[in-house]
């Protein structure tokens, strides 16, 4: 247990030395593969076993480790709304551009996080499960400010990214 808490300590120490430069997704990817391979010989698993098992949050079997591409990603996004949402108005006008590369652009996956948040506010509360409707509350966009609503735009980003790995999973052979 102590070697996987270590583990994940050391990767939200990294992610985070690597949002204070200018660094693109794809060298997080391939920092992130490297890592996979050595995560994947320390816990004894084939070298065929895929990422979607590995950092797949709503599956039954989980390991407690998050993936270092999606926390860069979040971590973009948290920055992107401080800025946008900051009391100072000439933070506010001023609107740097935050480089992440070619393959994923920070301001269209937090425009498009806010569109399906917008769009779950217009479609209600639905049951999706055997729990009975109004058993969980949920969060507005349009009800929420401040830290609340930069909350809620990350764990957009990270469902976008989990069902990406369940499409993954899809796609992948028996």
């Amino acid at each position: 247990m102590v070697p996987a808490v270590h583990a994940y300590s050391q990767t939200s120490m990294a992610t985070l030395s690597l949002l204070v430069y200018d660094i693109c997704s794809t060298t997080v990817g391939a920092i992130e593969l490297k890592i996979n391979k050595y995560i994947r010989e320390w816990l004894g698993v084939p070298p065929s076993l895929s990422d979607v098992a590995m950092y797949r949050q709503k599956a039954k079997l989980k390991l407690s480790m998050k993936s270092i591409l999606e926390e860069y990603k979040c971590g973009k996004a948290r920055l992107l709304t401080m800025l946008e949402e900051s009391d100072d108005p000439t933070v506010k006008t001023v609107q740097p551009s935050l480089k992440t590369g070619r393959k994923w652009k920070i301001t269209e996956a937090v425009d498009e996080s806010k569109e399906c948040l917008r769009m779950k506010e217009v479609i209600g509360q639905t049951q999706t499960d055997r729990k009975g409707h109004g058993s969980t509350t949920d969060k507005w966009w349009s009800k929420t400010e401040g830290k609340e609503k930069r909350d809620i735009i990350i764990d957009e980003i990270r469902n976008k990214e989990d069902s990406t790995r369940v499409h993954k999973a899809v796609q992948q052979p028996q």
